[in-house]
């Protein structure tokens, strides 16, 4: 009974460990009410609970976290099998019939280093570059961008990239309105599906992870696992071993991430005020991401006589595949005739490739400043 009277009067004290269960709670309502990335948020808001109980035996040095995130994420083994298990979900066959749709994919990095000039007026180079790579949207990439540079605010990087891609439903949708006319957002692109080879779609990997690997020496584990994922898909051999990576693997890694980022969500070293203004920050390069793609669209358009429909230019952000169908689903509700699901994914998987190369070159050129 006294045991459980000094816990009662240590929560009351302790107002942060309260205000870590609210947010917890927040994750798993998001998770579970409104079923966004639920296999990612219900393991962080459990687990940000579980971290701040008073007395809590999962942290710590022998603690059951603590030894996970030694194991994936101190030494980016997660992040690095996660994307072996997304390269064997993405289909690349609507960019390899619309090469152009690449172009895309890089606009759409214009966040990130549109906040690394902000951020870098707040904190030193390499936790500014940290920060900035938030806006890939790519959860992997920036835990891997955020050890490689040291940060020295990892946690709060980590809640904020895998955070602002569950929540892209909520966040580009008035980004996108904000920018576009309902006249440009009725425009209507229509698909004609392009054979590609089996063998285009089997060197491809192959051909993204050299160059990647000259242009960005850095990216070259993040892409090449991805490819390699692809490859798998592609190569027709491997069916059941795609089918694990693609289901079981990536989920299994995705749980496993999530409750293992929540180790980082103690009260003492999340609610800082550092903490709410890379929270600020990531929600900035979203949107600067957002609005760079949408722009470039409505640029192009300028030049073009078959014009494009500005939404897909939003897709260009790495959050695959929740960008290219809140696109999709944007277009529908503006003209229900109005299909851009193939051009939105393929501008999706550009900005996946695009946002693992954004992420190299920032490594490449912070690694030991």
């Amino acid at each position: 009974m006294e045991f459980i009277t000094e816990n009662l009067v240590e929560l009351i004290n302790n107002w942060q460990m309260i205000v870590m269960w609210v947010i917890g709670g927040l994750l798993i309502y998001l998770a579970i009410a409104k079923d966004m990335e639920p296999t990612l948020l219900l393991p962080m808001g459990f687990g940000a609970i579980l971290v701040n109980l008073p007395f809590s035996g999962a942290i710590g040095e022998e603690g059951a976290l603590t030894t996970l995130y030694n194991a994936g994420i101190a030494n980016e083994l997660f992040p690095l099998i996660l994307f072996i298990g997304i390269g064997a979900m993405i289909d690349f066959g609507p960019l390899l019939s619309n090469p152009k749709l690449m172009i895309f994919g890089a606009a759409a990095q214009f966040g990130i280093f549109f906040t690394l000039c902000m951020a870098s007026v707040f904190f030193d180079i390499n936790d500014a570059a940290s920060i900035a790579v938030i806006g890939a949207a790519d959860g992997p990439t920036s835990i891997v961008v955020a050890q490689q540079l040291e940060s020295n605010y990892l946690g709060a990087i980590m809640v904020a990239a895998y955070s602002y891609m569950a929540l892209v439903p909520i966040i580009q949708p008035p980004v996108i309105k904000l920018l576009t006319t309902k006249k440009e957002r009725m425009i209507r692109m229509e698909y004609t599906a392009k054979s590609v080879s089996k063998l285009t779609k089997i060197l491809f990997p192959i051909v993204i992870t050299i160059v990647a690997g000259l242009v960005a020496p850095a990216s070259v584990s993040l892409i090449g696992f991805l490819m390699f994922g692809n490859l798998i898909r592609e190569c027709g051999v491997l069916n059941s071993l795609s089918e694990t990576a693609q289901k079981v693997l990536a989920n299994l890694i995705t749980i496993f991430l999530g409750i293992t980022i929540a180790s980082q969500m103690q009260a003492e070293s999340f609610l800082k005020p550092e903490t709410l203004l890379i929270l600020g920050l990531g929600l900035i390069a979203f949107i600067f991401d957002t609005a760079g793609g949408v722009v470039f669209a409505k640029i192009l358009n300028l030049f073009m006589k078959k014009k494009i429909n500005p939404m897909i230019g939003a897709a260009g952000i790495s959050a695959f595949p929740m960008s290219g169908r809140v696109v999709h689903k944007m277009g529908l509700k503006e003209d229900p005739q109005n299909f851009l699901l193939m051009h939105s994914i393929g501008v999706n998987v550009s900005g996946q490739i695009a946002s693992v190369i954004a992420g190299g070159l920032i490594l490449n050129f912070f690694l030991g400043k």
